[in-house]
């Protein structure tokens, strides 16, 4: 998946407006402008369609966490300039605040039953032995499930790509 498919489906799950959005990049430090979040939106094959890099989605998944749960004291986590699948993840995790048994029911809901095991290799560091990378199937199908548990009379609208 892109850093501008998640941005997407984050803001259709969410139902966020552009001004929401900016303000989430607020929340992380970080000053965007409509025409930013604009043309980060657009479709890929738009003329004004611009690739969102990493650091500008951890920013915004980073403002995202303090959107839900609260700015936190002291200095804001600087966003990472590397981000990758299980970052992602885990970012989402955080700001919706899901135990292990919330993120399995979201995975039933789009008919992808995981362990407790499986899940949870998401979340390790990638020095462990037991850590697995979340593949691109993996998050679609998790932001696929919130956007389900989240908007159920949806249905016609689903995000697929």
């Amino acid at each position: 998946m892109t850093n501008n498919d998640i941005f997407r489906r984050i803001r259709y799950t969410f139902d966020l407006k552009d001004s929401t959005m900016i303000d989430i990049f607020a929340l992380a430090e970080v000053s965007v402008t409509q025409e930013q979040v604009a043309a980060w939106l657009k479709k890929d094959e738009d003329d004004a369609f611009v690739t969102m890099k990493n650091k500008e989605l951890a920013a915004f998944l980073n403002g995202f966490i303090s959107f839900k749960r609260g700015k936190r004291e002291g200095p804001q986590p600087a966003p990472e300039a590397q981000l990758n699948n299980n970052m992602v993840f885990q970012k989402l995790r955080i700001a919706l605040n899901l135990k292990a048994d919330d993120i399995l029911e979201v995975f039933e809901l789009v008919g992808l039953p995981l362990s407790n095991h499986e899940l949870s290799a998401f979340f390790r560091k990638p020095s462990h032995k037991n850590y697995r990378e979340c593949k691109d199937q993996i998050l679609r199908n998790f932001l696929l499930g919130i956007q389900r548990q989240l908007r159920p009379n949806q249905n016609g609208a689903d995000l697929e790509s």
